[in-house]
């Protein structure tokens, strides 16, 4: 598990390279694509960055088209992020060969064994996200 978490850690910097993006940008997209729209607040928990951190990411990454920002129809005091990352063309081309070889490996297996691992995979990230929440506590804690 280990190094299967290095090794999509080194390929998200990479992509988030070859998007002329910062890591903490990526980081924020692919939290954005798997939550949908948020407040900047949220993704600032979401993420262990400072308020002001996250707006300084969110004017980039709205420049360089990756969020829209959309006033919040339950308080007009916030802001909605809204992704718009499936829009972005250079996204889907960088992932087109990681999805067609992750189709071919899937296809090397059963349906059981596809649905043990799917199992497998969605417990252990709610593990990571414990692990995450745990650790951002002890961090507040301290300071």
């Amino acid at each position: 598990m280990r190094g299967l978490g290095t090794r999509t850690v080194l390929y998200q910097q990479s992509v988030a390279t070859a998007l002329g993006l910062y890591n903490n940008d990526f980081l924020s997209i692919d939290i954005l694509h798997e939550r949908g729209p948020i407040t900047a607040g949220e993704l600032a928990k979401l993420t262990g960055l400072t308020t002001g951190s996250v707006t300084a990411l969110i004017d980039r990454l709205e420049k360089n088209g990756f969020v829209h920002r959309q006033p919040d129809p339950q308080d007009r005091r916030k802001v909605i992020i809204v992704p718009l990352y499936e829009n972005k063309e250079e996204v889907s081309t960088i992932y087109l060969q990681l999805h067609a070889e992750m189709v071919r490996l899937a296809a090397s297996y059963s349906d059981e064994e596809l649905a043990l691992i799917t199992r497998f995979l969605g417990q252990a990230s709610a593990v990571l996200e414990d692990q995450i929440h745990h650790l951002h506590s002890n961090a507040r804690n301290k300071s």
